[in-house]
């Protein structure tokens, strides 16, 4: 080790056993963290940071990130820049989100909401919510992530903290949590489209957004994107009321109607479309039936397309003609071709899986404090983790060190 390396706090505790390549991490926290981080101890003690997370087994508190980067005596610079220093995390993830543009190479931006179930009634944001892995409303917070997708690989680069009313409107809880005086109360839909808007100031190449769930107006919902400048593919249930555009189908002119009955007059139109499927290895093609069905919002009239897919189960070796459709998306993007639409969608099926593993992995839920700066403190380093773990399996970064 150089002489050069033991010039900075800490540099005596010893690396040995990490699971991630030092190349990696050190390239990222040279490229981010002097952007952000003026003091050359908090640039350290933000690397020794992220590689905890990388390291440290279970809940990735702060007490064990430090034991994994040094023990008892980290423990206080860690927690203090995670805390109580003043950096700002909006630059760092901007940052962030450039270097991972050529990595990933992004077809779409993915919302993907987080639902971070919590004990007690302290945490900033907590509520009570839908948890999806319980299947039931439970106590904790929700967040929405923007995900960087493409068939190979996923990494976050933006996060949204969902603040409830309750929250927003009780003076001292604020204070405690330290909530800006600019954040206002917002539904959930809201939060997810404010997450894109703040990506769109960061100077990036725009990708279509791909959305998992639409909420209870979904004119309001289109318009949102629309107006942001974003062409929007969204997840809607088969009830949705659309109206046919094309004078040549079943339906035109017959009003509002469902999206299931839209889609079953039109199965002899279904063609098959292969897709990869991250839920079962990289290298598994599945195929689908796809209908694509060009349609108006009712309330809107604006041009849409409607796209129905009928997917046979993993055990089964083609797709039952009797079968309703799967699932329903709707997008504004009526001119690309249908089977490159379906790919799109299922950017957001890759994105849930990545979550649910690398992000465990590297932490992006356990944030035990209770402020808003240190939840998005936290998670921006959790998404710096995450990109290291990802451009360290993908080879970008290593090859380009040797």
């Amino acid at each position: 080790m150089s002489e050069a390396a033991f010039d900075r706090p800490g540099a005596d505790l010893g690396w040995a056993g990490f699971h991630q390549p030092p190349d990696v991490v050190a390239e990222l926290s040279a490229a981010l963290f002097p952007r952000v981080l003026r003091r050359k101890d908090q640039r350290w003690w933000a690397e020794q940071y992220v590689r905890g997370l990388l390291a440290a087994d279970g809940r990735k508190s702060v007490r064990r990130i430090a034991s994994a980067v040094g023990g008892g005596a980290a423990e206080q610079s860690l927690h203090h820049l995670i805390a109580a220093s003043t950096w700002d995390w909006s630059p760092m993830r901007a940052a962030l989100a450039h270097r991972l543009q050529d990595a990933v190479t992004p077809a779409a931006w993915v919302v993907q909401p987080m639902a971070i179930p919590k004990v007690g009634e302290h945490s900033v944001g907590v509520g009570r919510q839908f948890v999806p892995r319980a299947g039931r409303p439970d106590s904790g917070q929700q967040a929405f992530g923007l995900w960087f997708a493409s068939e190979r690989a996923s990494a976050p680069v933006n996060w949204r903290l969902h603040l409830p009313g309750g929250w927003i409107r009780d003076a001292e809880r604020r204070r405690r949590a330290e909530i800006p005086e600019g954040a206002g109360e917002e539904s959930l839909e809201e939060c997810a489209a404010a997450v894109v808007r703040s990506t769109l100031k960061w100077d990036l190449p725009r990708r279509p957004v791909v959305l998992g769930a639409a909420g209870p107006d979904l004119g309001t919902a289109m318009r949102r994107y629309r107006e942001a400048g974003v062409p929007l593919l969204v997840r809607v249930p088969g009830g949705t009321a659309l109206a046919v555009a094309e004078p040549s189908l079943p339906g035109f002119g017959a009003g509002a109607l469902a999206a299931q009955r839209i889609a079953d007059s039109l199965r002899a139109l279904r063609r098959p479309v292969q897709w990869a499927d991250p839920l079962a290895g990289p290298t598994t093609v599945r195929s689908s039936l796809v209908v694509g069905v060009p349609v108006t919002l009712p309330d809107e009239g604006r041009p849409g397309l409607l796209l129905a897919e009928w997917t046979a189960p993993q055990s089964a070796a083609r797709t039952d003609p009797r079968r309703p459709p799967t699932e329903f998306w709707l997008t504004d993007l009526d001119r690309m071709p249908v089977p490159a639409l379906l790919r799109l969608a299922k950017l957001a099926r890759r994105v849930a899986r990545d979550c649910a593993t690398t992000g465990e992995q590297v932490g992006l839920r356990d944030f035990v404090g209770r402020s808003f700066k240190g939840w998005h403190r936290h998670t921006t380093l959790a998404s710096v983790a995450y990109a290291a773990r990802t451009l360290d399996t993908s080879g970008v970064i290593t090859a380009r060190s040797a």
